[in-house]
């Protein structure tokens, strides 16, 4: 339990000391209704925050409980199916974090209300061509669809190591980019 809560410790530090969920309380607690929203923004927020982490360990667990996942898609209804979908794109580490990343880059550069919808929308329309892309295909395609995502799937399961690998260092190299301007003026 102790190298448990050592590892997590700094982050809990960091996300304690997070100053928007700080000054909204502060502003609650001076508010007309303190002694509702108060506790229920408190509330709120460690469910969520427990919801978050359990989820993310969840995905980020190394052991059986990924294959389990996996091996059970066979078996999913329409609704474990959207919920799957939902849990991946929205609770996944890599995803919640360029999401967040990719949502905040936004809000910083200020844009009218449609231009960040559209940047939005394209954001979750590219953001989904590898997922809506194969459905598609297999949809369309029939058999040839198949035997090809097959070999697609077979592919990456091999290579997800260097995909991966790729996929962050060009972010890195992006957030680096978009990182220097600031710094030269």
């Amino acid at each position: 339990m102790g190298q448990g809560i050592s590892e997590v410790l700094t982050f809990a530090v960091g996300v304690a000391i997070s100053p928007v969920p700080i000054i909204a309380v502060i502003l609650m607690l001076f508010s007309r209704r303190a002694r509702v929203n108060g506790p229920a923004f408190a509330i709120g927020w460690v469910i969520a925050l427990g919801a978050v982490s359990a989820a993310v360990y969840a995905l980020s667990d190394a052991g059986s409980a990924g294959a389990q996942v996996m091996s059970g898609i066979d078996g999913l209804t329409a609704r474990q199916a959207l919920a799957l979908g939902v849990l991946l794109a929205g609770v996944n580490p890599k995803d919640l974090i360029l999401t967040a990343g990719a949502a905040a880059g936004l809000a910083q550069l200020g844009p009218s209300t449609s231009d960040a919808a559209n940047s939005l929308i394209a954001f979750v329309v590219i953001g989904s061509l590898t997922i809506a892309g194969p459905v598609g295909y297999y949809l369309a395609g029939g058999e040839h669809a198949k035997a090809r995502l097959d070999t697609i799937k077979a592919w990456l399961a091999i290579h997800n190591g260097a995909v991966m690998t790729v996929l962050f260092l060009v972010f890195g190299a992006d957030l680096i980019a978009k990182g220097i301007p600031p710094l030269t003026t």
